[in-house]
């Protein structure tokens, strides 16, 4: 006898993770009656029974939920009988709030990599084999509802086989969306660099057999193209790099877990992390001597290794060791999505192009993670982890946060939600800006977010702020840059109160015009006030000196030495001419375009030049990476400095150099200069702290900003900060780098409008 009758409404991750069918199931268990139907919003049940039933029902819901699922918000309400017969999922009703969370991209589930191998299967061998437990969703997904017709799949009309699954509750495949089999799903096919058909009756196998020979392929896979080579093919590697004029930046590879323990130190965190469902590219140290191409990540310990997390990529991986896989797009350019862009602009790249009929709806790349401290860090926060949000702990108003212009992303809040976007990169081109600007929309409209303030960095030259100023109808307000990575941090834990805020960083622009990067503040969300920084020192060239590390150096070497550094025994004036050295001494001493930077970044830069590592990068922080990577060794010893506390904590940075040239000059192994460098910030920076707090009685410090990524600075600087009794922060949701400052500027933003 029906004597209760309830009403629930779910928020969260509950579409497109088999929600719908497990609410089935649980009602089907407890004998219970109603509907179950996607919204807009989330998912709407209907229950009618025996009150300990629904009691049972709803308790189940909450407790056991399917593992992709995640609940935001359950809110019951007591409904009048309406005599249901059955329970049912009925089809999905949209409405105007649109605050259901979207589930990411995600890998192949071992029952699907089982079926795919099983030759009695319906989808034997089939590339884009999926279920309710993996498949790609964000991109694929064209609106909420989460429903076939609402995405990409639409196009593909299910045959009988895939509709008797798809309508049998006994089925994994119950209500899957974008189910689909060889005689009804998308297809794969194979063409040349001419846009010729490959006539071959199985394209995968073609494929390998073109990778095996050597050859660039373009492969078309869920959130664009990219572009393989056999990874232990050295010729293939550097022809890669010759077309894709991608002169050292680390390329990465795709690999099965036992190929990838014969080339690479696995340990346990890092296992558990290359097989999560978003399978990310993860940052693992090499193995001696390296069996893969040299050319892969030259001068560089690490490798970015991710597994296959698509049917196709397992498929294509049989017969490698391993492949390098790296973004579809030319030189700082958008990642190509569709088939047509693919063939305009990667024709003089690849020689081979594997494609399918299946629309990307959203540019999506890998997402990058290094474990520093046995904690994952994000060095770029993408496929597998966007769109999820940002939860914080209360409501604030529809927010824009535009992001930086380098490794750019940007933000929309809804209540107490922050959706932080896919990787966009750098915003240096057309391509890029556009990409950025279509993308503001796409998410706009997908979350039903209509900004009423937006956010954006303080510099005046960047194409992100001059975006924000030309929005009309808009509240604006400018954030300044090392402010919004502290804010960004403090966000990730919750923390609503004044914090020491330790930013390095290689460009940010200051309050006083000036480009900051090694900064003290202390910060709330509301303002913040400078109380110490690395000292200025002139940047010769402007930003031709983040690419010529040897005119920092010069720089450094000149506030010491003025016109003697001419008479030092440096690697650095045997490797660059003299004429040009001449003309950087004359620019510092005439301040002729030579802005002041108080930059971490830089100052790195400079000691790798100053030792000779790196003169000239291809790739930002190139110098600063390799000479993180040569710093080895139980070595504790650390150079002289000096601070000034007049107005603030001015750190001065001559008797560091003075240190540095001595060691260099006495034959002092540059590893060894290296390692005390490292120890020598941690000690300047863990000592102020300890006076700020003096001053202050602030015991938070907060860490933020591109150089938290090097391990030794984060590890012993969060370690020297704790054996003194602070609390410290560093980032575990969005990345140190400028990808997550948008996270800050919109806490800023909701905190002074």
């Amino acid at each position: 006898m029906i004597n209760t009758a309830r009403r629930i409404e779910i928020t969260g991750i509950v579409q497109g993770v088999g929600f719908r069918p497990f609410v089935y199931e649980i009602a089907s268990k407890y004998l219970l009656k109603g509907i179950v139907y996607n919204t807009s919003s989330g998912v709407l049940i209907h229950i009618e029974g025996n009150q300990q039933a629904v009691d049972s029902f709803c308790k189940e819901i909450y407790e056991k939920h399917p593992p992709l699922a995640y609940i935001s918000e359950i809110n019951h309400f007591k409904e009048d009988t309406k005599g249901f017969s059955d329970f049912k999922i009925l089809g999905s009703i949209e409405d105007k709030l649109k605050s259901t969370l979207i589930s990411p991209d995600i890998s192949t589930c071992s029952t699907c990599l089982n079926e795919l191998y099983d030759s009695n299967n319906l989808r034997y061998l089939y590339p884009f084999i999926n279920c309710t437990d993996c498949g790609p969703r964000f991109t694929v997904i064209e609106k909420t509802p989460y429903d076939r017709k609402n995405t990409s799949m639409s196009y593909f009309k299910m045959c009988e086989a895939c509709r008797t699954e798809y309508t049998n509750p006994q089925n994994r495949r119950f209500h899957a969306e974008i189910i689909a089999c060889a005689k009804c799903g998308p297809q794969i096919f194979l063409y040349d660099n001419n846009k010729k058909s490959i006539s071959t009756k199985n394209p995968i196998k073609k494929a390998i057999e073109i990778l095996s020979s050597g050859y660039i392929l373009a492969i078309k896979g869920i959130g664009g193209f990219q572009l393989a080579v056999d990874a232990t093919n050295q010729d293939a590697v550097i022809r890669l790099r010759e077309k894709k004029y991608r002169k050292d930046k680390p390329l990465a590879v795709m690999s099965n877990m036992e190929h990838i323990l014969k080339y690479a130190y696995v340990d346990d965190t890092q296992k558990l992390l290359l097989k999560q469902i978003a399978s990310p590219i993860v940052l693992l140290e090499k193995k001696e001597p390296f069996i893969l191409s040299n050319s892969i990540s030259p001068n560089n310990k690490y490798i970015g290794v991710m597994l296959p997390y698509t049917p196709l990529h397992i498929l294509l991986l049989e017969n490698f060791l391993a492949l390098v896989m790296t973004s579809g797009n030319k030189n700082n350019e958008p990642i190509a999505k569709d088939n047509d862009e693919a063939f305009d602009n990667l024709s003089e790249i690849a020689d081979y192009f594997l494609i399918h009929n299946r629309p990307i709806l959203r540019r999506v790349d890998d997402s990058v993670i290094k474990i520093i401290n046995n904690t994952p860090r994000f060095i770029r926060r993408a496929r597998g982890y966007s769109p999820l949000p940002i939860i914080i702990k209360k409501n604030i108003p529809m927010i824009l946060g535009c992001g930086a212009d380098l490794k750019n992303t940007f933000c929309l809040t809804q209540k107490n939600k922050i959706f932080v976007s896919q990787h966009i990169g750098d915003i240096e081109n057309f391509e890029t800006y556009t990409s950025f600007k279509s993308t503001i929309e796409d998410m706009k409209k997908l979350f039903g977010i209509n900004p009423e303030i937006v956010s954006y960095d303080m510099h005046p030259g960047y194409l992100t702020s001059k975006y924000a100023m030309e929005l009309a109808d808009i509240k604006k307000i400018s954030v300044q840059h090392h402010h919004a990575h502290i804010a960004s941090c403090m966000a990730e834990y919750c923390i609503d109160e004044p914090v020491i805020g330790l930013a390095f960083d290689g460009t940010g622009y200051g309050t006083d015009g000036n480009i900051w990067g090694g900064e003290i503040l202390v910060c709330e969300y509301k303002n913040f006030l400078r109380v110490g920084h690395l000292s200025y020192m002139p940047m010769p060239g402007g930003d031709l000196a983040v690419k010529e590390p040897w005119r920092m150096a010069i720089s450094y070497l000149y506030s010491v030495y003025k016109n003697n550094l001419l008479n030092l025994d440096l690697p650095i004036l045997k490797n660059i001419e003299e004429k040009k050295i001449n003309i950087v001494i004359e620019m510092i001493s005439k301040g002729i375009n030579t802005p002041y930077t108080s930059s971490m970044g830089r100052l790195f830069d400079g000691i790798a030049s100053i030792i000779g590592i790196r003169d000239k990068i291809s790739f930002e922080g190139q110098a600063a990476i390799e000479l993180e990577i040569i710093s080895e060794g139980n070595y504790d010893s650390t150079y002289d400095y000096e601070c000034t506390s007049k107005d603030l904590h001015k750190i001065l940075l001559d008797p560091i150099i003075l240190g540095i040239v001595k060691d260099m000059r006495t034959g002092i192994q540059i590893s060894k200069i290296s390692k005390k460098f490292h120890n020598t910030i941690i000690s300047i920076f863990s000592n102020l702290c300890s006076i700020i707090y003096k001053e202050t009685g602030l015991k938070k410090v907060v860490l933020s900003g591109g150089v938290f990524q090097n391990s030794h600075i984060l590890s012993g600087l969060t370690q020297s900060l704790e054996r003194n009794n602070f609390e410290v922060f560093s980032h575990k949701l969005v990345s140190t780098n400028d990808s997550g400052i948008c996270l800050g500027q919109v806490m800023i933003a909701s905190a002074i409008q």
